[in-house]
């Protein structure tokens, strides 16, 4: 009969690894053969090689503290990775490597306070620090070191204030600049690793913007004019509600409200300046959604045409629609998501 030895139990039925990825488990001991075969049938683990993960925060009409992950390269429901310290809706995320940040946003009334989770732990957020002003609606990009957050409202007011924060300094936000469209609430907001894109949104008094505006993530100031959004296919708007996320070339703005729920993609050249181009479309047209990526993969997750629990993706190289990822672990609008591999981190 072979035994063998795994984590120090005597067992015929050893527990095979968990998959190839850095902080997958293969506990005890293990002839240089076996982890060979394992290493062949991609089940080994390999230092460098995280997890591509997106997390889900918040959301729903009352505020949740619920947040869930999703393995971006494959598909599947989303499943539970551990709690914010309080309910929250209408808020901003932005992640590095290692850290996911969750930012502003509302309980009862606009918020203006931060908190951070490490994507590879699980487990809950803890406070971070405070944006410069309590606002919902705000959106944010970053790079893999900081994260920049525009835009957003009070309930009464618009804000045109651009954030930064600095990923590994606990603290409170600093004043990057302007927003040089001006106020504007639920844009779209992604990036590379030197150029952070704002997209849509709009003073919600008036008809929802096209404009898409940049910023240099690494510098301060206020954001110069990079091109406009389609026009929305029967109303020749622009969108607000809407979400965006990006490789390290291409950003694509997704969903959105124009007098109504749509179900519009349409995306950029990150380093050149000038009008989207029609991508595709969402499996189901939705506004409020929330949007993460890899490296080459997008997801849209969320939103209202009723309350959706439905997550996308598309291949971000490849212009088209949108396929069924899988589910949230419920129907949800007005979640925030950020992703650990994007276009801000992967050169």
């Amino acid at each position: 009969m072979t035994k063998r030895y795994l984590g120090n139990i005597i067992t015929q039925n050893p527990t095979a690894p968990a998959g190839s990825y850095q902080d997958s488990a293969a506990p005890g001991v293990w002839s240089l053969a076996e982890a060979f075969a394992y290493s062949k049938a991609g089940l080994w683990p390999i230092a460098g090689n995280a997890l591509v993960q997106a997390l889900f925060a918040g959301g729903g009409t009352a505020g949740s503290n619920v947040i869930q992950s999703i393995g971006i390269a494959t598909t599947g429901n989303a499943i539970d990775f551990g709690d914010l310290p309080v309910l929250r809706q209408r808020m901003a995320a932005c992640g590095s490597s290692i850290t996911a940040h969750f930012m502003g946003g509302k309980s009862t009334s606009p918020e203006a306070s931060m908190y951070s989770v490490n994507f590879g732990s699980g487990g809950n957020a803890t406070y971070f620090g405070e944006l410069t002003l309590a606002r919902e609606y705000p959106a944010a990009v970053s790079n893999s070191t900081r994260g920049v957050i525009g835009g957003g409202n009070s309930g009464s007011t618009e804000y045109n204030t651009i954030d930064y924060i600095t990923f590994s300094s606990l603290g409170s936000a600093v004043d990057f600049g302007d927003l040089s469209q001006g106020v504007t609430t639920g844009m779209g907001a992604a990036g590379s690793t030197t150029r952070g894109l704002f997209g849509g949104g709009g003073d919600t008094n008036l008809s929802p913007r096209r404009n898409i505006t940049y910023v240099t993530i690494a510098s301060t100031g206020n954001s110069t004019t990079f091109g406009n959004l389609i026009a929305t296919p029967g109303t020749g708007t622009g969108r607000r509600y809407l979400c965006a996320f990006s490789s390290s070339t291409r950003a694509v703005f997704s969903g959105g409200w124009s007098n109504a729920a749509v179900n519009v993609m349409d995306y950029v050249t990150i380093a050149s300046t000038g009008d989207a181009t029609d991508f595709g479309d969402l499996t189901v047209a939705r506004d409020y959604v929330a949007g993460a990526s890899s490296a080459t993969r997008g997801v849209t997750g969320g939103g209202t045409t009723s309350l959706s629990n439905v997550i996308d993706y598309v291949t971000i190289a490849s212009a088209g629609n949108a396929t069924d990822f899988g589910d949230l672990l419920s129907s949800d609008n007005d979640l925030a998501a950020c992703s650990n591999v994007h276009g801000g981190i992967a050169a």
